[in-house]
């Protein structure tokens, strides 16, 4: 094994973790993309602070009692140790290196952290194409780039799949019969793109683009020298800007019903929004949750007229039409209130629930970028047919640019078309 790591079975548990003075253990799987990203991380701070630290892995799935007796369910998952006890925090899922840096520093005194720290050198890595985004448009992209012999990284601050990875079924993405789970849609993508040759740099964190030079700065320890950009960040769930909104966020407010719906089995549950994505996903949390209410600021629904039919039709839903959210509350656990206004008499009224689901639309992930680029009125980056944007030998692909229609087939579109243009470069 790579690095100055040692693969242990949970009969050595004792000896390779609890009996070491400073230890820490990654319980990994095999075919984990979660695990994939963390590997490199973990080799490469195993050679920092491996000399004081125990670096240790196990195989989850074959040493399940002791993942069980440690309440370990999920790859990876990584666990840090002090004189045989567990400190700090239990990382799991997309484990960033700062993450993983600072449980590690905080085993050590601070006179080592600082001799470590003095040890990292900065690298420089060189590719033809810098893709950041690995949803279906950054991934499609690389898929063809690569096929092309393009040199091509792809960039993304989560898990290649974006947002279509939280969407719990897609029934319209053609050339599969039966609806799709969206996590496993994006994992089809991203192992194609693998197969491929299309290098990853996932779960980390992004501290400097510069489009004009083509660097990309990662983990603030390496920076990618590219000949040009595609940027495929894509869009995040627009909040209601509620009082309250960002207090409860994540604490009984949620965007993503395939995440949470499954905490809601026979509870009560508001959903505001009454678009495509309201819809759907209400229809999904169905599923589990007892009643919905859907409050929604228009008289009818924009939803496609297939999903506002099956709504209609579920005993479980109920609806508030003209009606907009002014208030969130909190009384206590899985206790919600939502203050709502009638838009029509402009009274106020207010929704006691478990949990509330916003799903209003989306905002363009465009954070990292210094350089100014054209925009169009709402904020998305316009780009020519080609997906070329205003600065020379930078595309754009998906959902962070100007379209009429944002749908896991036009982004594929996208990236297809800034894909091809590019290879004609290195032809």
């Amino acid at each position: 094994m790579a690095g100055k790591i040692k693969e242990i079975q949970q009969d050595q548990y004792q000896q390779e973790v609890l009996d070491k003075k400073l230890a820490v253990l990654d319980f990994y799987s095999t075919e984990c993309p979660p695990c994939e990203a963390l590997a490199a991380k973990y080799e490469d701070l195993s050679y920092l602070y491996g000399d004081d630290i125990a670096f240790t892995k196990i195989f989850r799935q074959g040493n399940k009692e002791l993942a069980a007796k440690l309440d370990v369910s999920g790859s990876p998952t990584v666990l840090f140790y002090k004189d045989g006890e567990v400190v700090g925090d239990k990382l799991s899922g997309g484990i960033l290196r700062s993450d993983l840096m600072r449980n590690l520093d905080a085993l050590l005194s601070e006179e080592k952290v600082k001799e470590i720290h003095g040890k990292i050198t900065p690298k420089e890595t060189e590719a033809d194409v810098v893709i950041l985004g690995g949803g279906p448009a950054g991934l499609t992209a690389g898929v063809y780039l690569a096929q092309a012999h393009v040199k091509t990284i792809l960039v993304d601050t989560a898990l290649p799949g974006g947002y279509v990875a939280t969407t719990h079924q897609v029934s319209n993405y053609p050339g599969f019969i039966e609806p799709q789970p969206g996590y496993m849609l994006s994992h089809y993508m991203s192992e194609q793109a693998k197969a491929n040759g299309v290098d990853f740099r996932a779960a980390v964190e992004v501290n400097k683009v510069d489009l004009d030079k083509k660097t990309v700065t990662i983990d603030g320890v390496e920076t990618i020298k590219a000949k040009k950009v595609v940027i495929a960040t894509g869009s995040r769930p627009r909040p209601l800007g509620v009082a309250g909104e960002q207090e409860y966020r994540g604490n009984g407010i949620s965007y993503c019903a395939t995440c949470d719906a499954k905490y809601f089995q026979d509870k009560e549950v508001v959903v505001v929004g009454g678009g495509n994505s309201a819809i759907e996903e209400a229809l999904f949390i169905s599923k589990f949750a007892s009643k919905i209410t859907i409050v929604h600021q228009f008289d009818e629904l924009q939803a496609n007229k297939v999903a506002q039919a099956k709504a209609k039709a579920d005993p479980k839903i109920e609806f508030k039409l003209s009606h907009e959210p002014r208030e969130f509350k909190k009384y206590g656990n899985m206790d919600m209130g939502v203050v709502v206004e009638d838009l029509k008499s402009g009274e106020k009224s207010e929704i006691r629930t478990n949990g509330i689901f916003v799903f209003v639309g989306f905002i363009p992930n465009l954070g990292s970028f210094e350089q100014k680029m054209n925009l169009d009125q709402w904020g998305y980056l316009d780009t020519d047919a080609n997906m070329q944007t205003s600065i020379k030998d930078v595309y754009a692909v998906g959902d962070i640019r100007t379209k009429a229609y944002r749908q896991i087939t036009t982004a594929v579109a996208d990236g297809t078309i800034a894909a091809i243009t590019i290879s004609k470069d290195f032809a």
